[in-house]
């Protein structure tokens, strides 16, 4: 019997990843729900291939224009997740890469209808875990975190206790100025800080990594997801980008899991719970070379001066909503940057202004009980940080 999948973020990086294990496996899987932006021929493009029964898209316009076009179908195109909730029927596995904040609602809402949910989205993680934690609680909803990093603590602490773990280690690449002169890091151009030396990501993580916030978020997923102190988790450059986590042990074993640069490993890992070959999911290496290329494997400190922002480490668990800000702001800073409104070197700056705001504390030690508090949170803050970037610009 074919499994039911949906997937949130079809058209990003992770959806896209998908499709290519589903294209594998036609005989395994049917598509029960798709959801993604603005991107016309893609969307158009997963509705003739993949036939989903639903595709959400958020897109005025775009939702439109795909309603206009695929009017004779058999399909449902609906325009947002609000008041549409009595069309979703249960998947098996759901599949949440939608970036930002703006991937919470739904994920809560396919963690209601969903048997096991695939999350690839950590801000949801980060301002949400204690909802997303309940609300799978009561649909015995299976969660599992797909991001290499988080994938990699999943599998190294099976058959372990927190209890027996000394010291989690984060691994970060470095991104493409890891090896760039610090002084010229001030007019680096959005096109620079998306090529990023290992990894092909959208443009959001693309920018996260490059400044390093991408591993302050990881370090609170870690320690939403485990359960980990956050004293226990540190930050390490791994340029190679082939070991993703590292745990000390308290009876001072380490282990750390090894896999090539490529989301298809933990995704394909987390859709099949045993017989996988992933041999059929990556085009073949030459001359018959194994993934394992018995290199060096370097690991260095993260100089504070070229990536400030992991000083942001030592704030993170200030207070309880500190995280929802921290990422909100952010979120508007990888925009601003990306529009050329603020320069390369200003986040931890700006982050800062947002963290030592009079009106800061006020926010950041409310509990949200719910979607609307945390937005409420989230709102503060981004408004916060535009304030402060416009008043530079005045």
């Amino acid at each position: 019997m074919k499994k039911n999948i949906s997937i949130l973020g079809s058209t990003g990086s992770i959806g896209l990843d998908a499709f290519k294990i589903l294209s594998r496996k036609k005989d395994t899987f049917k598509v029960n729900i798709l959801a993604a932006n603005k991107n016309y021929n893609l969307i158009c493009d997963q509705i003739i291939k993949f036939k989903p029964k639903i595709f959400i898209i958020d897109n005025q316009e775009t939702y439109l224009r795909v309603k206009k076009r695929f009017k004779k179908k058999n399909i449902i195109i609906i325009n947002k997740f609000e008041n549409q909730k009595n069309h979703f029927q249960k998947s098996d596995i759901t599949i949440a890469a939608i970036p930002g904040i703006a991937g919470l609602k739904p994920t809560i809402e396919l963690i209601k209808k969903s048997k096991k949910v695939l999350i690839a989205n950590k801000e949801s993680i980060i301002c949400g875990w204690s909802l997303i934690k309940k609300i799978a609680s009561k649909s015995k909803t299976k969660i599992i975190p797909v991001d290499s990093e988080h994938f990699s603590i999943m599998k190294l602490l099976e058959n372990h206790k927190i209890k027996d773990v000394k010291k989690v280690y984060l691994t970060a690449s470095g991104g493409p100025f890891l090896n760039y002169k610090i002084s010229k890091l001030k007019k680096v151009k959005p096109y620079q800080a998306l090529k990023h030396p290992k990894w092909k990501m959208g443009k959001k993580i693309s920018i996260d990594s490059a400044t390093l916030m991408n591993k302050i978020l990881e370090v609170i997923e870690a320690s939403k997801l485990f359960s980990i102190d956050l004293k226990k988790i540190d930050i390490v450059i791994h340029p190679q980008s082939l070991v993703h986590a590292i745990i000390e042990f308290k009876n001072g074993l380490c282990k750390f899991i090894y896999h090539d640069t490529t989301m298809l490993i933990p995704l394909a890992n987390a859709i099949f719970d045993k017989d996988l070959n992933i041999d059929n999911y990556l085009k073949p290496k030459k001359n018959s070379e194994s993934l394992i290329s018995f290199k060096s494997l370097n690991f260095l400190k993260v100089e504070k001066k070229r990536f400030p922002i992991i000083k942001l480490k030592n704030r993170i668990n200030e207070h309880i909503s500190t995280p929802i800000i921290i990422n909100a702001a952010n979120e508007i800073l990888v925009d601003q940057y990306l529009k050329g409104k603020i320069s390369f070197n200003t986040f931890y700056k700006y982050l800062l202004k947002v963290l030592n705001d009079r009106n800061y504390r006020k926010y950041a030690i409310k509990e949200p009980k719910n979607i609307n508090q945390i937005f409420l949170v989230d709102e503060w803050s981004r408004s916060t940080v535009y304030k402060k970037i416009n008043y530079k610009n005045a």
